[in-house]
C-alpha cells in the first residue's frame, strides 16, 4: 500500500497506539500484572440490567434504535435534568455509543479547523489527538502540582481562536475532584466569553470524600457527556449520552446520523427498564482500595489524594 493513501490528520493516533501498544508488551512481561491501563469496573453488569437486555432481545428490539435515542429513555431523563438543574432550561439529550462517540459528536458539531480547545493537564490520553482529527488546535493548561484548575492560568490561555473548554471531574487520570469554587470561575468564564464548555462526567457517580459538582450548576449552556459504562459495568455494550442546549443536540443528532447511526437498541431498553442501580457497595470497595493504596504508597512517593474515579 502506498503510504500516501493514509491522511495527515492520522499522525496524532498512531502516536497514541504505539504508547498503548508499548504499555500492553511491556504489562505481557509482568507476572499477574495488575492492570490500571483502563477504566474497567472490577464488578459484573447488575443482573437486573442483564435480564432486562435479554428480555429485549427476546422481545424483538433488535433494529435500528432512533438516531437520537429511545423517546421514553430520553423523557425520563430530560426530567432528571429539570429537577437536578431546574435553572437549565431548553436543553435536549442524545443517546450516543458511548461517552468517546458523545464527545466525538460534540467536537464535530462545533470545532473549525484551525479552532482552539482548551485541555486541562494532565488529561486523558485521547482528548488532544480527537479534538487534532477534527481540525482543532490544543491548548494545555497546566494543573500541577494540586492537578485543582487555575481559573487565572485558564484565563491567560484564551486567544481569539478559542472556542471551546473540556473539563473532566472527577479526572481521568488523576481522580481529583475539582473544588466547587474553580468549576464555577471555569463555568461563568465560558458563559461570559461565549465558549463551548463540554463536562466529561463519566466518573461524576464515582466520589469518595466530598460532592461533585457539575459546571452545569453554573452555565446553562454546558454540554455534559457520560454513559452507563462505568455506573452500570457496561464498557462492552457501547451505551453513552450527552445532553445540552437544544439547538446543539439536533446538531450533534445530524452528525450522528451520518457517522454513528444510534446508539444500541437492545441496551436501551435495558437501562430504561431495569430500574436504579445501588452503587454503594462498589463505592464502599473502590475507597477501600485507593485508601490501602495511599497508606502503602505515601511514604515513597509525594500524593494528591484522588478523591473519585
Amino acid at each position: 500500500m502506498n503510504e500516501r493513501w493514509l491522511a495527515d490528520r492520522l499522525s496524532g493516533l498512531h502516536e497514541m497506539n504505539a504508547h498503548f501498544r508499548r504499555i500492553y508488551e511491556l504489562s505481557r512481561s509482568v507476572p499477574d500484572p495488575i492492570n490500571l491501563v483502563v477504566g474497567q469496573p472490577d464488578f459484573d453488569v447488575p443482573e437486573p440490567i442483564k435480564q432486562a437486555a435479554l428480555s429485549a432481545i427476546i422481545a424483538g428490539h433488535n433494529s435500528y434504535a432512533p438516531t437520537q435515542g429511545l423517546v421514553p429513555l430520553r423523557n425520563s431523563m430530560r426530567e432528571g435534568l429539570q429537577q437536578r438543574f431546574p435553572t437549565a432550561m431548553n436543553r435536549d439529550v442524545v443517546i450516543t455509543g458511548g461517552t468517546m462517540a458523545a464527545l466525538n459528536l460534540a467536537l464535530l458539531a462545533t470545532v473549525n479547523p484551525g479552532d482552539e480547545v482548551i485541555l486541562f493537564d494532565p488529561c486523558f490520553m485521547a482528548y488532544e489527538p480527537m479534538i487534532r482529527l477534527f481540525g482543532g488546535q490544543t491548548v494545555f493548561v497546566d494543573t500541577y502540582p494540586s492537578f485543582q484548575i487555575d481559573p487565572d492560568r485558564l484565563a491567560a490561555a484564551l486567544t481569539d481562536r478559542t472556542k471551546a473548554i473540556l473539563i473532566c471531574s472527577p479526572g481521568n487520570p488523576t481522580g481529583v475532584v475539582q473544588e466547587p469554587g474553580r468549576v464555577r470561575a471555569v463555568a461563568e468564564l465560558a458563559e461570559r466569553r461565549g465558549l463551548v464548555l463540554i463536562s466529561d462526567e463519566i466518573y461524576a457517580d464515582f466520589v469518595y470524600d466530598e460532592n461533585c459538582v457539575s459546571p452545569l450548576a453554573f452555565n446553562p449552556q454546558t454540554v455534559v457527556v457520560s454513559s452507563w459504562s462505568k455506573t452500570h459495568a457496561l464498557t462492552g455494550w457501547r451505551l453513552g449520552y450527552a445532553h445540552g442546549p437544544a439547538r446543539l443536540i439536533e446538531a450533534m443528532t445530524q452528525v450522528q446520523m451520518v457517522t454513528f447511526v444510534a446508539g444500541p437498541s437492545f441496551a436501551q431498553h435495558a437501562v430504561q427498564n431495569a430500574g436504579p442501580v445501588d452503587l454503594t457497595p462498589h463505592l464502599r470497595e473502590y475507597q477501600r482500595k485507593r485508601d490501602w493504596l495511599l497508606r502503602d504508597l505515601e511514604e515513597q512517593l509525594t500524593l494528591v489524594k484522588q478523591g473519585g474515579a
